[in-house]
């Protein structure tokens, strides 16, 4: 009997990072910089606190060793949630266009009195989403196998 081949099976491992103050969410940010999904992978759990996307990741991580190694770049399936959150606003973001695909450009942190503040995500064609949070609890997590990217392409940002 054969098993499926697990992320753990792999020679790199899966991203799992968290991020409790600016500093970290840089990191962060970084590493989810062009991840894109749809719509309807955002997810706001008020009575858990939790804001959470499903994205497809770019992985800069893997860029130079690719390009190294002349193989295609890869993409990966990661979660991006926050955790204290206590209200969620957003501009430019059409919930009720099941078809839109948004584009994450930079997470960063506003920071408010005693810890609190507001998490901004910059997306893609002046959109955007603020959260409203008590403290800062991020996490990027890798969620499966990185797949080659259907570009093949580096993502750009043309002016």
């Amino acid at each position: 009997m054969t098993e499926d081949a697990k992320f753990e099976d792999a020679d790199e491992r899966p991203l799992h990072l968290k991020a409790e103050d600016a500093e970290g969410l840089e990191v962060i940010s970084a590493l989810a910089q062009d991840a894109v999904f749809p719509v309807t992978e955002m997810a706001w759990q008020s009575g858990q606190r939790r804001f959470a996307l499903l994205v497809n990741r770019f992985r800069w991580e893997d860029r130079e060793a690719a390009d190294r190694a002349g193989r295609p770049y890869e993409r990966v399936q990661s979660v991006l949630a926050f955790d204290d959150v206590l209200a969620v606003r957003s501009q430019g973001v059409d919930r009720n266009d099941r078809d839109l695909v948004l584009s994450l450009l930079s997470v960063a942190f506003e920071p408010g009195q005693d810890g609190a503040g507001t998490v901004i995500l910059t997306l893609a064609g002046d959109g955007a989403i603020a959260l409203d949070v008590e403290c800062l609890d991020a996490t990027l997590k890798d969620v499966t196998r990185p797949y080659i990217a259907p570009s093949r392409k580096v993502p750009r940002h043309d002016d």
